[in-house]
C-alpha cells in the first residue's frame, strides 16, 4: 500500500518526502538494527528529559530516512515500520512534552508516509489518533473527529487488540471533553471499559506501550471532573495514583494536577495546593508540559484564594528564579 495522496492531517507547507528506493547498499539486518534503537528510545521516554531526548530521536529518524533510500525488499519494509514508530515518538515528544503542535503535526505527516511505505495500518491508526489530539486540544471538534474516523478505519485493517480499541475511545473522549462535550466523553470511556472487559484474541504491538487500564481510568477521572462530578473524579483519580506508584513519572504529574483541580472544585484550596506542590516536585524530576499545563490551570482557578498562605506558597514555587527561567526557555 503506497502512502495516501492526501490525508486527514493538514499542515502548512509540504511534508518532507520519503526518498525513493535506490540501489541497495545496506545489509538485510538494517531494519532490525534500527528498530533495536527504537526499543531503547521507547523506554527512555518515560524518564529522560524531553529536551535531551528529542534531538536524539529526531536525528535517529533522519538516519532512518536516509537508510530507506539504500534499502529494498523486506528489509526496506521492516525499516519503514521502525521509521514510522520513531517519527511517532518524535511527534509525541513535540506535542505532549514540548508543546509544539505545529511541529508535531508535520512530524505525524512524515510518520504516516513511513507507515504507508511499510503497509502497517495499525501504526497508521496510532499516528492518526495522536494527530487528533492537536485539533482536539484547540477546540476544533470536527477536525479531531475526522482524524479519529480515519484512525478507526485503519485500526479495523490492523487487526487491533482490545487495548488498542479502548485507547482509541480514550483519545476521542479527551477530544470531546476538551471541546466541551464531557457527557459524550463519558459514554466513550464506558465503551472502552467494556471493550477491555470483553478482550479479543489480538495482541498489542511492542511499540504500544503508553496505554493500560490504569490510563483509561486516568482519562475517566479527568472527564468526570469536567462533567461536574468532582466526588466521582476524586475516587477514580486516587485509585489511579495508587496504581501508578512510581512507574510513570509523567502521568503521575498529570494525575496530581487533576486531583488538585478536584479539590478546587470542592472549595478546598489547602488540599489543592498540596497536590499542586507534589506535582511540581514530580515535574522537577521529569519535565512534562502536559503536567505543567494542569498546574497552571489549577493556579488560575485558585485566584479567589490568592491571599491565602498556601496559594502564595504555591506562587513561590511557580515563580522562583529557576522555575521561571526554565519556563521561558522551554
Amino acid at each position: 500500500m503506497s502512502p495516501p495522496t492526501s490525508t486527514p492531517i493538514q499542515v502548512p507547507g509540504a511534508a518532507l518526502p520519503l526518498p525513493k528506493a535506490a540501489a541497495a547498499v545496506q545489509p538485510p539486518t538494517v531494519g532490525a538494527d534500527f528498530a533495536a534503537i527504537n526499543a531503547a528510545h521507547r523506554r527512555l521516554y518515560f524518564s529522560v528529559q524531553p529536551a535531551q531526548l528529542h534531538p536524539t530521536v529526531l536525528e535517529h529518524t533522519r538516519l532512518g530516512t536516509q537508510l530507506l533510500a539504500e534499502t529494498t525488499g523486506v528489509p526496506r519494509r521492516i525499516l519503514a515500520t521502525a521509521l514510522a514508530e520513531s517519527l511517532l515518538l518524535v511527534g509525541r515528544i513535540e506535542f505532549f512534552d514540548l508543546r509544539q503542535p505545529e511541529e508535531a503535526d508535520a512530524t505525524y505527516v512524515r510518520a504516516l508516509q513511513a507507515a504507508g511505505e511499510a503497509d502497517d495500518p495499525l501504526l497508521g491508526s496510532a499516528i492518526l489518533a495522536h494527530a487528533a489530539f492537536i485539533p482536539g486540544w484547540d477546540n476544533r471538534r470536527d477536525e479531531a473527529a475526522e482524524r479519529m474516523r480515519a484512525a478507526r478505519t485503519y485500526a479495523r485493517r490492523g487487526p487491533a487488540s482490545a487495548e488498542f480499541w479502548a485507547w482509541l475511545d480514550a483519545v476521542e473522549a479527551e477530544c470531546e471533553t476538551l471541546c466541551g462535550h464531557p457527557r459524550e466523553a463519558l459514554r466513550l470511556i464506558s465503551h472502552g471499559e467494556s471493550v477491555l472487559a470483553e478482550g479479543n484474541e489480538n495482541a498489542s504491538p511492542e511499540w504500544f506501550n503508553w496505554f493500560s487500564p490504569v490510563s483509561l481510568a486516568a482519562f475517566k477521572g479527568n472527564t468526570q471532573l469536567k462533567a461536574g462530578q468532582p466526588a466521582q473524579a476524586k475516587a477514580t483519580l486516587q485509585q489511579v495514583l495508587s496504581a501508578l506508584g512510581d512507574s510513570n513519572a509523567k502521568q503521575r504529574s498529570v494525575i496530581l494536577g487533576d486531583l488538585a483541580a478536584v479539590e478546587v472544585a470542592q472549595g478546598h484550596p489547602e488540599e489543592a495546593c498540596a497536590y499542586a506542590e507534589q506535582a511540581l516536585d514530580q515535574l522537577a524530576v521529569t519535565w512534562y508540559a502536559t503536567g505543567m499545563d494542569r498546574i497552571n490551570e489549577v493556579r488560575r482557578s485558585l485566584q479567589r484564594w490568592s491571599d491565602h498562605e498556601c496559594v502564595q506558597r504555591l506562587d513561590d514555587r511557580l515563580y522562583g528564579w529557576q522555575t521561571t527561567l526554565s519556563a521561558l526557555q522551554r
